[in-house]
């Protein structure tokens, strides 16, 4: 691997997109969650748990999409046409999401906050499931034509390999969520959130494990990068072990490293699929050498080298931001006037 500037802003980016799989994985999985909960209080608590931060992780992924449109222009139009409809679905229910988080609580009425209550779970849900699908489908490969353009349909975006990622990716911000809804409350709701975040590991390891094995068996192709260079190996360990570290410090309550060993699996998991794919950006199936890669469908050098200058600038500001509002934010959720 040569580190010019294609290769720079093919980290970059990954970068962007780790760090919104991180931090906004656990505002999807507290959504997803969030109907498990009956008492008007405790989902008050749960909204409440997220919301200082929630609106400032999506801001990640507002990032991770402008980079990617301005370092590799071919691959965002040829992904934004091929995936239109999925990616409007993704829209909407970020959108949705977010409206439910603000209006659920300007009226008293039950049924007007349960309304919001089944759009915010429900949004969460979808945006999950679709994050995972996308990530499948640029793993295992989709038909991309000679001129770079998606060849596909929506339906066979469905196939079962995407689909069992997108189930995977639900249930590990399921317990990435679950794990942080532990930090953040006290009380009965504590102790819920204790039983749903060990139900939801053992979820996630069973689709994990499954996922692995599909991967293995029919999608041989994406660990062909680890199976030649063995090094790399090292990356697979690191995320077995840190999979294999969150139950253990969760059940020696130690919530705040099995918080810290979730956010390793998202980190290890991003950096495997980054290595299998690099250089590809989108992997043509079945005509690899359709793939559009960080070269062919990249901006020019000037423009790659003028917004690195603007990304080493940005970056450590998005960063000081997100670390500021966590500090000042730290602690167990109450309930105030201010509340949701």
């Amino acid at each position: 691997m040569t580190f010019d500037l294609n290769t720079i802003w093919f980290i970059l980016i990954g970068v962007l997109f780790t760090g919104y799989a991180i931090l906004d994985g656990f505002d999807l999985g507290i959504g997803a969650l969030h109907l498990f909960t009956k008492k008007d209080e405790e989902r008050r608590i749960m909204l409440n748990s997220i919301g200082p931060v929630w609106d400032g992780n999506e801001v990640w992924l507002v990032t991770g999409g402008g980079a990617l449109f301005a370092a590799f222009p071919n691959v965002y139009a040829t992904a934004f046409s091929g995936f239109y409809l999925a990616l409007i679905l993704l829209l909407v229910a970020l959108i949705f999401r977010a409206v439910a988080i603000e209006f659920r609580s300007k009226q008293p009425m039950r049924w007007w906050r349960q309304m919001w209550d089944i759009g915010f779970s429900v949004g969460s849900i979808l945006s999950s499931l679709l994050i995972g699908v996308a990530l499948g489908n640029i793993a295992w490969g989709v038909p991309i034509a000679a001129n770079g353009e998606f060849a596909g349909t929506f339906l066979g975006l469905l196939m079962p390999y995407p689909l069992l990622v997108g189930v995977t990716t639900l249930t590990l911000f399921m317990m990435h969520g679950a794990i942080y809804g532990v930090l953040k409350t006290e009380g009965e709701l504590h102790d819920k959130l204790r039983l749903w975040a060990m139900s939801c590991i053992i979820f996630f390891v069973i689709c994990a494990t499954t996922t692995t094995m599909a991967t293995l068996l029919y999608a041989p192709h994406i660990a062909e990068r680890v199976k030649e260079n063995p090094w790399l190996f090292s990356i697979v360990l690191a995320n077995m072990l840190s999979i294999a570290n969150i139950p253990r410090e969760f059940h020696h309550k130690n919530d705040g490293m099995a918080f810290l060993s979730s956010c390793g699996a998202i980190i290890t998991l991003m950096a495997l699929f980054a290595v299998d794919a690099f250089p590809n950006l989108i992997y043509s199936w079945p005509h690899p050498e359709n793939s559009l890669t960080i070269y062919n469908s990249a901006s020019s050098p000037k423009t790659l080298g003028i917004m690195l200058v603007f990304a080493i600038i940005g970056v450590p500001v998005v960063i000081a931001y997100t670390i500021c509002i966590y500090w000042i934010f730290r602690g167990k959720v109450k309930m105030d006037r201010m509340s949701y």
